[in-house]
């Protein structure tokens, strides 16, 4: 394979700007293009819950032993929130059992355990911010109560309700933009580099000197006046 150096790359690219800057344009277009067109808004919904003490007496200190109770009731709670049971009431209650499946729900609905703390952060995706809201509220309402019924225990509270988004979560013009920009000058770069090395037309005497490891001792000029009795020969 041919070797190039760094100063005939940079002559190489340069040469050939035009071109990488068209390839740019055209990725930053499409890219746009995508972005502001293609891409269907979701919106998230965030609630927060707190594991409070298990005690029944407020008074009463909370020991290290109901802070790995309640560490481990984290996990489990996590898998809970998206149960079968939990995301079903919910959506009947809601009456949106036709707009949204209980499958589309469960893969659009994250469940996440703040490191270190007792604190539970449901979030709900969909593409009606209104709807990510309600169904946010509505299985950290349900959740609550189910925890209370299966272990007769009542330490879940809501810290933050939902609260509807302006802003859809999975937009942003500006990255979007940015990445196809950078992946059209990278295209275009790897463009001019690949042709550069698959050609192996002689053009130069320093062509000929890497292709034959022989010194070239002159170079005759290019005589226009044979060049042209030639065409017209």
């Amino acid at each position: 394979m041919e070797e190039i150096d760094i100063k005939e790359l940079i002559g190489l690219f340069w040469s050939k700007k035009l071109e990488i800057l068209v390839i740019t344009i055209v990725f930053t277009i499409l890219g746009t293009i995508y972005s502001f067109t293609m891409v269907t808004p979701k919106y998230e919904a965030s609630t927060t819950l707190v594991l409070a003490s298990l005690k029944e007496n407020a008074s009463e200190s909370i020991t290290q032993t109901d802070i790995t109770i309640n560490s481990k009731l984290v996990a489990t709670y996590s898998e809970l929130v998206k149960s079968k049971t939990v995301l079903r009431e919910a959506l009947t209650n809601l009456k949106l059992e036709e707009k949204v499946s209980e499958e589309s729900l469960r893969s659009n609905i994250k469940v996440k355990a703040v490191e270190d703390t007792e604190i539970i952060k449901i979030t709900v995706e969909n593409e009606d911010p209104e709807i990510a809201s309600n169904l946010a509220n509505e299985i950290a309402r349900i959740f609550s109560i189910k925890v209370v019924e299966i272990y007769n225990i009542n330490n879940v509270y809501v810290v933050d309700r939902a609260e509807i988004s302006l802003a859809p979560a999975n937009i942003n013009h500006i990255r979007t933009i940015a990445i196809a920009l950078v992946i059209g000058l990278v295209i275009g770069f790897a463009e001019v580099l690949v042709i550069k090395l698959l050609d192996n037309k002689i053009r130069t005497e320093q062509d000929i000197e890497g292709a034959t490891e022989l010194l070239v001792l002159g170079v005759l000029p290019k005589n226009e006046y044979f060049d042209s009795k030639r065409r017209t020969a």
